[in-house]
């Protein structure tokens, strides 16, 4: 168990970044499988920006790869355009 002052705030502070980034990966996921499962191109267009953003904002926080978030992106775009 941690003794000093500064290791009990490391330990507050790795738990509530622990909490945010769970909320910001499975919103992700999310927002990924909501667009894989659209039928319709229009929506689906209009969506994709929104998810390409989040997938952005993940990598640029080192949370997903950024070539894994590049293959999502890529994937994703190529879905859209095949609907």
């Amino acid at each position: 168990m941690a003794h000093t002052k500064s290791a009990k705030k490391r330990i507050r502070q790795n738990a509530k970044r622990r909490l945010e980034n769970r909320y910001y990966g499975k919103t992700m996921r999310n927002a990924v499988r909501k667009i894989r499962a659209l039928k319709d191109k229009k929506e689906a267009e209009k969506e994709l920006p929104a998810v390409v953003s989040l997938v952005d904002k993940l990598a640029k926080r080192n949370q997903i790869h950024k070539n894994n978030a590049s293959n999502l992106k890529s994937k994703l775009t190529k879905f859209v355009n095949k609907l």
